[in-house]
């Protein structure tokens, strides 16, 4: 039973590192060792460990109140829910269409490309939203689980093959400092890195249905509930150091670009497996790969079609927050139908594209950062749930530090 407890309380922190793990990790990490060697990996742990505390903070307030950060914004003012709304649902339709290109990038070089990149695109968006139709929150759970293990042991493995390639000089090579393009990139590497801010929403809803899916009589601790958002967190943090790892060892280390499309780029990514582990091994990667990402554009439309219409109860005073199943398949089919909208209008080079939805998500991440901490600093909320004096003052520096950089892109750009 208490093996049963804890697995359940884990499962919203490996939907967040399934998500994670699809584009910040496959696409940018990858991206980052790729072009800068090794030089990065301070900024992927500075990143994750300053986003840290706004996602922390939606665990602790769906513990300890049973609903969503949404509720919380509410209780700041309906001016909250709204700003929330605004910075947000706007980049989704943009945010659906690149993992779905990611998607069918990997696809296509895995098997062959098939169709036009728009087209495996849609396709990818319609087969995530139809079996979330068929099994909602329970299949997204068991499914992630499943593929992000094999993922991540194939990933720590060939990172410890190619670390004898790895040019290690380049950690203390501070040069990016002074290029534009290599500051732009890092708000773009930021923006995802490990997730869009506001997946702190997303991963309270996530919290609230797991939550309400344990055994009757079950009270986990708020130890136990942040422990169980805290080692998924290091997992996801450790990958996307394997990740910039494994492109600084295979391709930096050779010389090689990224490529621009996304086609291209996956067939890179497909070759850094099987640069390390033989041709048999990273095609069991490589289909793991396929399958995490489709498990994160999975997690992504759920995330989103289940925070919109909980926005729209929430505004509306409504008792019932979660929305009905009505409320979320018709979100889930005009948030994929607008993507579908963004990928035959909008899709230029890929990683171009890529860099310009992670920079917008970043541009927000100061605001949302912000009123997730007035949420658990000025909302009632049980002294257990309160933050300490080390995770406000994380949280505060956190969001200054990407209130500056988000000033910085705007001046650059």
């Amino acid at each position: 039973m208490r093996n049963a407890i804890l697995r359940r309380l884990a499962g919203p922190g490996l939907i967040f590192t399934g998500s994670a793990i699809g584009t910040s990790h496959l696409v940018q990490s990858t991206r980052a060792g790729a072009m800068f060697g090794v030089a990065l990996l301070g900024v992927i742990v500075l990143s994750t460990l300053l986003k840290y505390p706004a996602y922390r903070f939606g665990i602790d307030y769906a513990h300890a109140r049973g609903r969503s950060l949404l509720s919380g914004y509410r209780e700041l003012g309906p001016w909250a829910v709204w700003l929330f709304l605004v910075a947000v649902i706007p980049l989704v339709p943009i945010v659906y269409a690149a993992l779905g290109a990611a998607t069918a990038g990997i696809f296509a070089a895995v098997f062959g490309s098939l169709l036009p990149l728009p087209v495996m695109g849609s396709l990818v968006i319609a087969l995530a939203s139809a079996l979330l139709f068929a099994g909602g929150y329970r299949l997204l759970d068991r499914v992630n689980g499943v593929l992000l293990a094999f993922l991540v042991i194939a990933t720590v493995a060939a990172t410890i093959m190619v670390l004898p390639r790895v040019e290690w000089a380049t950690l203390t090579d501070f040069g990016w400092t002074r290029q534009t393009a290599a500051l732009l990139f890092i708000v773009a590497l930021a923006g995802f890195m490990p997730n869009p801010l506001d997946v702190s929403v997303a991963l309270s809803l996530w919290k609230v249905e797991a939550d309400r899916m344990l055994p009757t009589g079950a009270h986990p601790s708020f130890a136990q509930a942040r422990s169980s958002f805290l080692w998924p967190y290091v997992m996801t943090t450790v990958m996307a150091l394997c990740f910039c790892i494994m492109g600084a060892g295979v391709m930096h280390a050779e010389d090689i670009a990224p490529l621009s499309d996304a086609p291209g780029f996956a067939g890179q990514l497909v070759n850094l497996y099987r640069e390390a582990l033989g041709p048999t091994a990273a095609a069991l990667a490589a289909v793991a790969a396929l399958s995490v990402m489709l498990t994160t554009v999975i997690a992504a439309i759920d995330a989103y079609a289940r925070t919109l219409p909980a926005a729209i109860q929430v505004l509306r005073g409504a008792e019932q927050q979660s929305g009905t199943r009505t409320h979320y398949v018709l979100s889930t089919l005009a948030l994929a139908g607008l993507s579908i909208l963004v990928l035959f209008t909008a899709m230029g080079a890929f990683t171009s594209f890529l860099d310009f939805v992670t920079s917008a998500t970043f541009v927000v991440a100061p605001l949302l950062a912000l009123l997730n901490y007035l949420v658990v600093t000025r909302c009632e909320l049980p002294t257990d749930a309160k933050p300490s004096t080390a995770i406000k003052a994380l949280s505060l520096t956190g969001t200054v530090v990407m209130g500056a950089l988000a000033v910085m892109y705007f001046v650059l750009v």
